[in-house]
């Protein structure tokens, strides 16, 4: 894959923009809730909490930041088109890389000094705890969150490491091999009704067998890399797309049943289900991962309408000769049938009698009178 290749426009996706915007303004509001629930550790506490916003916001929680991640995906696939993996690096570490370290340096630490300064101990001035907050230590471990300390952290902008860390691993693999064609694949797939479902099996054994992470909005780490991918393959197949609104009451029905049943499940697993190795919180955090890519798909194929056709007349018509053009092996001007009063767009017919009068030889044809 060159730079110098060159992609078709890609269609603009109005719902799946309309949706982003919601997803964002929606996390202001969900952050503002954590100040008020009684199980998370945020970094300020109201002095009356309740357990009831942890039930509504898991609502949220299930299919909004993998939409994100989705949605960069597909992102993901237009711009390596474009610009090539090396264009497409340079582009993401502008974009991500530099207000990651802006903001890491000038804004993170300041919700964790309001978080210190809780502590009676921990009284001193936001200069003299900042020294306290870049003590880090390096932990492969932990990857892409190489960069581990008491205090410091990436806070709110996990999505943005998370989200640097997969685009110089796709522009890494694209620069060494093309992307293999699992979009294609998997939209011959769909044909079969129910087959959009397959892709949650991956998330399931995700969910299953790593855990969830609470401190990265209840999903794995690498959860998110699979909605990467996936929008990276399936999102702007067209025959995917075709598949989710056909299927979208099935994929519905399934997403809520595996909610209403994962959710309880995970909740009776107790405190460490999103790592307990026990048969409930293994069973919960399964039904759990097959349920957001289900409630992800229901959105955006509930959202995604196919686009109307055009209503039949001389103006939905193509350019008198384009089908010639197109169909034929050789110039045909001038063209009878494009410049027929009677013009329409079906040459089957005439391209076949067209073919016949080439195949003829002179000496099958009669000779010129004198």
């Amino acid at each position: 894959m060159t730079s110098s290749q060159t992609a078709p426009a890609a269609e603009r996706r109005t719902d799946v923009d309309l949706l982003r915007v919601v997803v964002v303004a929606g996390l202001v509001l969900f952050h503002s809730a954590l100040v008020f629930d009684a199980r998370d550790d945020f970094y300020v506490k109201n002095a009356e909490t309740t357990g009831v916003t942890m039930v509504v916001t898991v609502l949220g929680v299930l299919w909004a930041m993998p939409l994100l991640f989705y949605v960069a995906g597909l992102a993901a696939r237009h711009s390596l088109r474009r610009r090539g993996p090396a264009g497409y690096a340079a582009e993401r570490l502008r974009r991500i890389a530099v207000p990651l370290v802006f903001a890491t340096v000038a804004i993170v630490p300041v919700p964790q000094w309001l978080r210190s300064r809780a502590d009676p101990a921990h009284q001193e001035s936001y200069l003299e705890f900042l020294p306290r907050f870049f003590q880090v230590e390096l932990d492969l471990a932990e990857f892409p969150f190489v960069l581990q300390g008491e205090y410091f952290e990436t806070g709110h902008l996990w999505f943005l490491v998370l989200l640097l860390t997969f685009s110089l691993l796709l522009a890494l693999a694209a620069r060494w091999r093309t992307p293999p064609r699992l979009g294609e694949r998997m939209a011959e797939l769909t044909r079969r009704r129910g087959a959009v479902l397959l892709p949650a099996l991956p998330l399931a054994l995700i969910s299953m067998i790593l855990g969830l992470e609470e401190e990265y909005a209840g999903w794995s780490r690498w959860a998110y890399l699979i909605f990467f991918c996936y929008g990276f393959a399936f999102a702007a197949d067209e025959r995917f797309r075709q598949a989710v609104r056909r299927d979208l009451r099935l994929v519905a029905a399934c997403g809520l049943a595996l909610f209403a049943a994962g959710v309880p499940v995970l909740l009776s697993a107790g405190d460490d289900a999103f790592t307990a190795s026990a048969p409930l919180a293994v069973l919960g955090r399964a039904l759990y991962g097959a349920a957001g890519w289900c409630w992800l798909l229901a959105i955006l194929g509930f959202l995604d309408r196919a686009p109307a056709r055009p209503a039949a007349g001389p103006a939905s018509r193509p350019p008198r000769g384009a089908l010639c053009a197109a169909i034929c092996p050789r110039p045909c001007c001038p063209c009878t049938y494009c410049t027929s009063p009677s013009w329409s767009p079906s040459p089957t017919r005439w391209c076949a009698g067209r073919r016949r009068s080439r195949s003829s030889t002179p000496s099958s044809r009669p000779a010129r009178s004198s």
